[in-house]
């Protein structure tokens, strides 16, 4: 396909807690767009305030693509992700509005805007789920496929890892007509954001949204893997009390922030903006963008 004849694409990427979502909704107003969330746990639905989802009345206001679209039990993985994010241009390209790709997710965001040739699953994966995560880690370590970018705690990552044995998606030059644009904010001001948002979310009911989801499925549900999810366990099993489990989800939440910052300074291709970002120069970089 000639790369005019491929929709134009906006791409919100940078640490949780940035202001993504703040930003990309201001930017969907003034251009005519819509959103697609790049997250890889807003998918999921009943996990919501521990995804820090856009509220309903912002997406009432601008419309969103890709939140809540499995159960908090499936799997998901990047492949089907990729597959669901360019339906979704698709459709708001046709109606003649701006799709703008929003997350922290790195590998589901490079996966579209690369063109990754993921692998297929082998038949593997189900011998290798029953494992914990140290027996993984010992068995990718024995085959000699540990990589410096794999997190030796992530079991999905490392039974790809061993399932693929060590080969890696296919990637393509940048997708045409795209634009991405990287919030970078300074590490103590962003610390102090993500304190005042895990205050919010336990304001909000982050214990009894966990507690929810741990009597309908069970800790081995794929929503309570992630950050602000995980890290309640000890606390519902009188390990530990409220402030060591809020001691403990900021800093998986720091510690999430430097991961997917690490991910995204790799690419040069993305406009790096200090935050607070001016809205100005945001509109000027995109309005050029546009117009050519």
């Amino acid at each position: 396909m000639a790369a005019k004849n491929i929709a134009k694409l906006v791409v919100i990427v940078g640490p949780t807690g940035s202001g993504k979502t703040e930003l990309a909704i201001k930017i969907a107003k003034k251009f005519n767009g819509e959103i697609i969330n790049a997250d890889s746990w807003a998918i999921r639905k009943c996990a919501d305030i521990g995804t820090a989802k856009p509220s309903l009345s912002e997406q009432m206001a601008v419309k969103h693509y890709l939140i809540d679209i499995i159960e908090p039990d499936e799997s998901f993985n990047a492949a089907m992700f990729k597959k669901l994010a360019l339906r979704a241009i698709n459709t708001i390209s046709k109606q003649h509005k701006l799709p703008i790709l929003v997350g922290g997710s790195g590998l589901y965001i490079d996966g579209l805007l690369y063109d990754y040739s993921f692998l297929p699953p082998s038949n593997l994966r189900k011998q290798l789920n029953k494992l914990s995560v140290g027996q993984l880690a010992s068995k990718a370590m024995d085959l000699k496929l540990i990589a410096k970018d794999i997190d030796l705690k992530n079991k999905r990552h490392l039974i790809r890892l061993i399932e693929s044995n060590g080969e890696r998606p296919s990637k393509k030059n940048l997708r045409s007509n795209t634009i991405i644009i990287g919030l970078k904010t300074d590490r103590s001001i962003l610390k102090d954001r993500l304190i005042k948002r895990t205050d919010t979310m336990i304001k909000k009911g982050l214990e009894y949204e966990v507690l929810g989801l741990v009597e309908r499925y069970g800790w081995k549900c794929e929503a309570l893997k992630g950050v602000n999810y995980a890290q309640w366990k000890d606390y519902f099993i009188g390990k530990d009390d409220l402030d060591k489990t809020k001691q403990k989800l900021i800093k998986a939440n720091f510690d999430l922030a430097k991961k997917q910052m690490t991910w995204f300074k790799r690419n040069k291709s993305i406009h790096w903006m200090e935050t607070p970002v001016k809205l100005t120069d945001v509109v000027d970089l995109l309005t050029t963008f546009l117009n050519k």
